[in-house]
């Protein structure tokens, strides 16, 4: 339960702001909110049950050196919010991507929010934690973190269209990998003293 927990609110944080919002508004104005989800459900599981087994290798490889896993997870937390703080926006082939007309809005979502996601820091953030936590319960929190961080941005967005704080959401987002990071090296520096 744990793992879930944490994995929900880590990669909910790590979701606001990213370019995979953006894509979520860009495909609710196009298809029903409903298609949309369902596609980054789909999308969000397959690539973080993978994020998770990378994890879960790489914890196990380093079980005997857990401050090693500590530190880096606590090192690539500081980045996720460098890069969360420099932000994300839609390459125009990307914005035409979400546009175009496909046979089934399920697969045109699936398959951008797929390949979106390869290497993106919320990928990145899941295999930090499935290095530490539980399997099953950060593939689930993961999931459904970011499955409710992009149906926070098709609900606000329709609400309230363009104006949304994005520089506050990301200020707030990084100030939050900020603290787990910093958490994650004094613990890697506790187990190793």
């Amino acid at each position: 339960m744990s793992a879930f927990l944490l994995s929900t609110a880590v990669i909910f944080v790590a979701e606001l702001g990213d370019k995979s919002q953006l894509m979520a508004l860009t495909f609710a104005a196009r298809y029903r909110a409903r298609d949309v989800l369902l596609g980054i459900t789909a999308a969000t599981a397959v690539v973080h049950l993978a994020s998770v087994g990378i994890g879960a290798v790489v914890g196990t490889a380093f079980a005997a050196h857990q401050w090693i896993v500590s530190l880096l997870a606590g090192i690539a937390f500081l980045g996720f919010a460098a890069w969360t703080l420099r932000g994300d926006e839609l390459t125009e082939s990307e914005a035409q991507k979400a546009q175009r007309t496909a046979r089934s809005a399920l697969w045109a979502v699936g398959i951008a929010f797929f390949l979106a996601e390869l290497g993106d820091k919320t990928m990145l953030a899941t295999i930090a934690l499935a290095t530490r936590e539980e399997w099953f319960g950060t593939w689930l929190g993961s999931t459904l973190g970011m499955v409710a961080a992009d149906a926070l941005a098709i609900g606000v967005g329709a609400l309230l269209g363009r104006r949304l704080p994005e520089r506050t959401i990301r200020i707030g987002a990084a100030v939050a990998f900020v603290v787990f990071g910093l958490l994650l090296i004094a613990e890697a520096l506790g187990l190793l003293a």
